[in-house]
């Protein structure tokens, strides 16, 4: 099988996961809470569709470098780091959160949700910024 279209895919999946976190985040200030429950669980939907994608294109294909030199490249390798360590603090966050939404702990689930919202849309922005540099503005050659 060809995984070349996976990191393609994957940008498609976070940028999805980003727009469905921003609807979500617009239905609930207007107090539309059906539409913000499917926007977010599509949004957790997306997101783990995306974790299986990317797992199975770099265990297939490994680690991509980066070609980007000169002041790009610590740019590049801060996005990369921070986008990494939220990535993974954001899980167990999303999981939080949206347990107690479903348990209707409301008032626990907006406390966290105020921390765990702008994470998750810094995770999801991010992931296509590195896709951006790694693959279209700086690819390999």
């Amino acid at each position: 099988m060809d995984y070349s279209i996976l990191p393609h895919i994957n940008a498609l999946l976070n940028a999805t996961s980003g727009l469905l976190l921003l609807a979500g985040f617009y239905f609930i200030m207007r107090r539309r809470i059906t539409a913000h429950l499917r926007c977010m669980t599509s949004a957790l939907v997306v997101s783990c569709i995306f974790l299986v994608s990317y797992l199975v294109y770099h265990y297939n294909h490994g680690s991509t470098r980066f070609a980007g030199q000169g002041y790009i490249r610590p740019v590049y390798f801060f996005i990369l780091l921070t986008h990494t360590i939220l990535a993974t603090a954001i899980v167990p966050l999303v999981i939080v959160t949206l347990r107690r939404a479903w348990r209707g702990d409301f008032g626990r689930h907006r406390r966290i949700a105020r921390w765990t919202f702008p994470l998750w849309l810094y995770v999801s922005v991010t992931g296509v910024v590195v896709y951006l540099m790694l693959y279209q503005l700086y690819p390999s050659r």
